[in-house]
């Protein structure tokens, strides 16, 4: 498998969007739920490091609440990265540089909310500015995000579509995304 996937949800169990595009993105990553995986919310840092280093494409999989990722995507950022990129930075971190980074967003609202003249005043590019820093500053190659907008009571068929659409970005971050060796 060339991509892993942190599926950052509080709440796994309650998200039938998520869920969708996790089934749909099986065939074509590794799955990592952090809520089941930590939580108790202790990560272990050199685990992850070293699973990240396994693949070549990292993407973050997570519902917008209150404009940014959930807190434990931060408290891995906090872990893992800061291990990484400062203090194993000639070794983790040198090989983390260069790996795709993908943001695959679930949001409640409508995508017209999502404008400088939409309910929420701020396009979802700017308010994932911060991740995109974050990946800038591992020297990952972030990527376009990938959103489902309207996602508090889709119909099957939203999530049908969405799922596919899911399946369709991996394989073609896949087919793009092979590291030089």
């Amino acid at each position: 498998m060339t991509t892993l996937i942190l599926s950052a949800h509080p709440h796994p169990d309650q998200s039938r969007a998520n869920e969708a595009l996790l089934t749909a993105a099986a065939p074509h990553a590794t799955i990592v739920r952090l809520a089941l995986e930590y939580p108790a919310g202790a990560i272990d840092a050199a685990r992850a490091a070293a699973r990240v280093l396994a693949h070549e494409n990292l993407v973050l999989q997570f519902p917008l609440q209150w404009y940014a990722p959930p807190a434990l995507l931060k408290d891995w950022f906090d872990a893992v990265l800061t291990r990484m990129v400062y203090i194993h930075g000639e070794t983790e971190g040198r090989a983390l540089a260069g790996r795709k980074l993908l943001v695959a967003v679930t949001a409640g609202a409508p995508e017209d909310a999502y404008r400088a003249d939409g309910r929420n005043g701020f396009t979802l590019a700017q308010l994932l500015r911060p991740l995109e820093a974050t990946a800038r500053r591992c020297g990952l190659d972030w990527q376009p995000p990938f959103a489902v907008y309207d996602v508090r009571e889709p119909t099957q068929e939203v999530l049908a579509a969405a799922g596919a659409r899911y399946a369709t970005a991996l394989t073609a971050l896949a087919e793009e995304g092979a590291l030089a060796a």
